[in-house]
């Protein structure tokens, strides 16, 4: 059975990132993908150009007819853009809360440009974070959530904790913006911490790995594991999208490494294979 999961998210035009890079992700771990656009964003691995957003009400006409027509197994957010999208996504998950959540916050392009409006990180904290399975902030965005810097392990268990308490979830704190040679991220599963290590891979393809990342823990969720094992299978994926990326700063999501077609939900959430 192949169980299907639902990406919402900006579109990349260069599709490194967004819709794209979350419909390649979902394809490799065997999930049927769904996507609700957000917005359409003129970019590259180096540069946003433009944004144009898709009007709430039909992102909440997509996320809506979505929901009523297939017996979706996760759901994950990425770009949202302003208050009144999150708002939007926000008022039509809340009336299905036994679907896994996963919520990228995406603020900041990998290019360095703004993605989300100043008013919707308010939207963020009051209306979506808290219905989240997983939180998936890496440390810019832990930081804009919580206040304060967050700029070692010590700090990153700390953030963590705290945000976990805050919105009584799952965090992941992705800490690859620290200078250490491992790629180091922590699960806070609000009683457990769990480090994920990983090497650190030279390269400049670094467009669009919050994407993948999400998307991969929303694809083995659906699959039916549990948050440990779906963050591991995703850190495991993500490593080989970077080490065999390929050039203008693009993962490579065609990586050739194992793909899973194991799924323990009830059958009734997934399409025929």
């Amino acid at each position: 059975m192949i169980p299907i999961a639902l990406t919402i998210a900006g579109s990349d035009c260069s599709a490194g990132a967004g819709l794209q890079a979350d419909l390649k992700t979902f394809q490799h771990f065997r999930s049927y993908g769904l996507t609700a656009a957000t917005c359409v964003v003129a970019e590259t691995p180096t540069t946003v150009l433009s944004i144009h957003p898709v009007p709430p009400a039909i992102l909440q006409d997509q996320v809506k007819l979505l929901l009523d027509s297939y017996p979706i197994a996760a759901i994950k957010t990425g770009m949202l853009f302003s208050k009144a999208h999150v708002v939007a996504v926000s008022e039509i998950i809340s009336k299905h809360p036994t679907i896994p959540l996963v919520v990228d916050p995406v603020m900041v392009a990998s290019s360095g440009e703004s993605l989300l409006k100043k008013d919707a990180v308010e939207a963020y904290i009051d209306r979506l974070l808290p219905l989240a399975t997983l939180i998936t902030p890496n440390l810019d965005e832990a930081e804009v959530l919580i206040g304060h810097p967050v700029r070692d392990e010590d700090a990153i268990e700390k953030a963590a904790r705290a945000l976990s308490l805050l919105f009584k979830t799952s965090i992941l704190l992705k800490g690859g913006h620290l200078n250490t040679p491992e790629c180091a991220d922590l699960l806070d599963q609000q009683d457990t911490f769990k480090w994920f290590r990983s090497p650190r891979i030279d390269t400049p393809a670094s467009h669009g790995t919050g994407c993948t990342l999400s998307a991969a823990i929303a694809a083995r969720l659906a699959h039916g594991d549990d948050l440990a094992t779906a963050v591991g299978h995703a850190k495991s994926y993500l490593s080989r999208t970077l080490s065999e990326a390929l050039t203008l700063g693009k993962l490579n999501h065609l990586n050739q490494g194992t793909s899973f077609t194991h799924s323990t939900r009830d059958p009734q959430a997934s399409l025929d294979s």
